[in-house]
């Protein structure tokens, strides 16, 4: 196996449950009743990872802190060496969830806000005091000394909101903070026709670039953007870097890289690509990507169609493949949204 296909961030779906019903997740996560890994599946499954590589592993969700388990299985993750983070809406953040979070050995979390005031962010989660909730969580970390990660998903309904939501994430004191342009998958799909247009993506990346370069005291990174890394490298921008990111030096890494893996052991080139590699309650997860046909053509960018395959920057952009097929039903062709001409 190639060096550089070993996983190094990997994103675990704990549970499929969740406080919140937000109008882009892409888990149509909710309050039903949902079958997750029991303990003793879970634990397998962090030894089989640990058996290869040893990535920074995500406990995701749905909202994680709704598992009993959830820092039972982040120690013994931790032990086994695996860099341990952990991804939450924030609303069930305490002091004593705190305590917990620094006794189970997770360096570090995200925290999600969509919107620089209540009303933007409350819509967007659909859950009044969703805001409140992040607000109080930022200052909770900030106080007790956790590092935390800003994410923020924007369509239309919110992208106004992306300068104030950026000096928002930075006056709370983040570390990064990453602003992920929707892509339509689970309840993201009855939202299609919100997604931002081509002409707008490239003006914000442009403005993203601008702001990392002149003033920006955080790391800042646009998700599922990938376009990002070609106007980085054209305009001579040196991107910091941070070793809990799910990207690196390069745009599109699903596959190649990362994965993500979701509360029934499907897993996918990422959380937004909505097509299985393979099951690790059925095989190893080792198996599945070291074998796996799908992650296989993922990596082989001379395959790559259209735009994107004739594409100078395909080393550092490679399109987004989830939006691609999406779009298609072909994972190797263009990413709609790039106006790029080779």
């Amino acid at each position: 196996m190639k060096k550089e296909f070993l996983p190094k961030w990997i994103a675990w779906e704990a549970t499929g449950r969740c406080n919140l019903s937000c109008v882009h997740c892409r888990a149509s996560a909710g309050k039903g009743s949902v079958t997750d890994f029991t303990t003793a599946q879970a634990q397998a499954l962090l030894k089989d990872i640990a058996s290869f590589c040893k990535p920074v592993l995500v406990l995701s969700g749905g909202e994680p802190l709704l598992r009993p388990d959830i820092f039972e299985l982040a120690r013994f993750g931790a032990d086994l060496g695996l860099r341990m983070a952990m991804a939450t809406n924030g609303t069930f953040i305490t002091d004593e969830i705190c305590g917990r979070i620094q006794e189970s050995g997770i360096s570090i979390v995200s925290l999600s806000l969509d919107g620089a005031t209540a009303q933007v962010h409350d819509d967007f989660r659909r859950q009044a005091g969703a805001f409140a909730g992040t607000m109080k969580a930022a200052e909770i970390f900030r106080r007790r000394g956790i590092e935390f990660i800003i994410n923020s998903s924007f369509t239309k309904r919110n992208q106004a909101d992306i300068p104030a939501v950026y000096r928002l994430a930075q006056s709370l004191g983040a570390k990064a903070w990453y602003l992920f342009m929707v892509v339509p998958t689970g309840r993201g799909r009855q939202i299609a026709d919100e997604l931002i247009s081509p002409e707008d993506y490239k003006k914000i990346l442009e403005w993203h670039l601008r702001t990392e370069k002149e003033e920006s005291r955080m790391l800042m990174r646009p998700i599922c953007a990938p376009q990002y890394y070609r106007l980085a490298a054209q305009s001579g921008i040196e991107r910091r870097s941070l070793s809990f990111s799910p990207g690196g030096s390069k745009g599109c890494v699903c596959g190649q890289s990362i994965a993500f893996i979701n509360h029934q052991g499907d897993v996918h080139p990422c959380s937004y690509f909505p097509l299985s590699a393979g099951n690790v309650k059925k095989e190893s997860f080792r198996k599945i990507w070291t074998e796996s046909k799908l992650f296989h053509s993922l990596r082989d960018f001379k395959t790559y169609k259209g735009r994107c395959g004739a594409c100078e920057h395909l080393d550092i952009c490679g399109g987004c493949r989830a939006r691609a097929w999406l779009a298609t039903d072909d994972l190797l062709t263009e990413d709609p949204v790039c106006d790029h001409r080779p």
